[in-house]
């Protein structure tokens, strides 16, 4: 299996640190808002490889953090008159109940940068001990000039970008030995979260949360570091530098980004007007046709996002659901149960398409060419089976379409239709739960319909419903 490195800058071969797993670090959301379509492209990208590592057989251990301390947080929770902690709360649900829908799978472990301070507080310890990082008036930074392979990852000229930052500088800029030194630590501002440690009442930096939860969760060493190409620097370059000058090991050995999301063609903005969480997608199309559409493009090619394209990949899931759905018609319908001789040699051509399917995703996970793959088996569907067809040879042809779509995430087969009579019952025995303060038992109901596609809203009307 081959991956592009963004480390070296080539494909190279992948090979486990240990023998039959796999260790993965995803860099998660800032929970301060909705998640964008931006953010979608990642975890959707990487819970594939994921899928598919483990198609191959390996064990993988995957965490995906989410900042849950932040400068973005802590405005919304000024703005709102709530404890930053409830505005994380409230959108860590909020991009779980996204996920589900986009069916990325829960990583191993989610770790939260608030649970892991004190992880923080040592690894940062650590660095000025040994003379990588320093103090000046309650805040810490790192220093790169210490670290002599500082850049390595994103290939940047440190010379330039030094005199870059210089004419950039700002108040307590001065403070830094180094225009490109960053913050490990920052002291407490009035009304902000805080937390203490042996240089001030503060928080951490961005970059060394990343690099503790990774350490606790996956080890000194890890197999694969991903996220968005935006993060490559200086986030995943500063990364590299606080733990590998802290734990005196590699970091990680392969680095894998995905390329950037545009929308018609420009770069998404609010300001631009064209900036579309994920929920706004839903109130258009099921989720699966924003897998498919984030799929149909390899992960590092830039991915332009627009009514059309979607359009196509609504067309292609459903070419795709039904020719599912007229399989399952003819398993019903079958005048026999064991395939011909003709059928057995035709079904001989399935093996052939799963390893074109895996040949496809072992050149660094080529999503594009792997769906060629099931879209080629959709074709075979159509034009191989009829009324006259076994059982058994159009039930081999359903369960590869099947089971290669899983690979990738995809579901295949149509939700049975909800009739509007069983969301009023459910939604009346959320309300009966509310009111004996069952609240538990009332998510579990909101989670249920929104698995049946149904949306809830509470309204001073009382709870309105709409089909995603």
């Amino acid at each position: 299996m081959l991956l592009y490195n963004t480390l070296t800058k080539k494909k190279e071969e992948f090979v486990p640190i240990t023998p039959g797993k796999v260790s993965i670090y995803v860099c998660g959301p800032t929970v301060y808002d909705l998640i964008h379509i931006g953010n979608a492209r990642p975890m959707i990208v990487f819970d594939t490889l994921r899928r598919y590592m483990e198609h191959k057989g390996y064990e993988v251990n995957y965490v995906s953090n989410f900042t849950d301390v932040d400068d973005k947080i802590i405005k919304k929770s000024i703005e709102e008159g709530i404890s930053s902690s409830e505005v994380s709360e409230r959108y860590i649900k909020e991009c779980k109940q996204d996920m589900e829908h986009m069916n990325v799978r829960p990583a191993t472990t989610h770790p939260r940068a608030t649970q892991e301070i004190d992880g923080m507080v040592a690894m940062i310890g650590t660095l000025i001990e040994k003379g990588y990082a320093y103090e000046k008036n309650g805040t810490v930074y790192f220093s790169t000039r210490k670290d002599r392979y500082y850049g390595k990852l994103s290939h940047k000229n440190l010379d330039d970008l030094r005199s870059g930052f210089r004419s950039l500088q700002v108040s307590g800029e001065e403070e830094k030995e180094d225009p490109l030194d960053f913050v490990l630590w920052k002291p407490k501002k009035e009304g902000e979260p805080f937390w203490k440690s042996p240089w001030s009442e503060g928080r951490p930096g961005w970059h060394i949360e990343c690099s503790v939860m990774s350490r606790k969760y996956l080890g000194d060493t890890i197999d694969i570091h991903a996220g968005g190409e935006d993060l490559i620097f200086p986030h995943h370059e500063n990364e590299i530098a606080q733990s590998e000058c802290c734990n005196g090991v590699p970091f990680a050995h392969y680095w894998l980004h995905n390329a950037f999301l545009n929308i018609d063609n420009r770069k998404m903005s609010k300001s631009l007007g064209n900036f579309f969480t994920v929920r706004d997608i839903e109130q258009h199309y099921d989720l699966q046709v924003l897998r498919l559409f984030m799929l149909s493009a390899h992960y590092r090619s830039p991915l332009n996002f627009s009514h059309d394209l979607m359009e196509s990949a609504k067309s292609a899931l459903e070419r795709i659901r039904n020719a599912i759905d007229n399989l399952n018609y003819l398993i019903a319908n079958a005048k026999t149960q064991a395939m011909t001789d003709a059928e057995k040699k035709n079904a001989g051509e399935l093996p052939g398409a799963a390893k074109r399917f895996d040949d496809a995703m072992d050149d660094d996970i080529n999503t594009a060419d792997a769906l060629a793959v099931i879209f080629d088996l959709v074709r075979f569907a159509n034009s191989e089976t009829n009324e006259e067809s076994s059982k058994e040879f159009v039930r081999a042809i359903k369960d590869e379409i099947l089971m290669l779509g899983d690979i990738l995430g995809m579901v295949f087969e149509k939700k049975e239709e909800v009739l509007d009579s069983q969301i009023e019952a459910l939604i009346e025995e959320r309300q009966a739960a509310r009111a004996r303060k069952d609240f538990a038992r009332a998510d579990e109901i909101r989670n249920q319909l929104a698995q049946m596609g149904i949306t809830l809203l509470d309204t001073r009307e009382g709870v309105k419903w709409k089909r995603s």
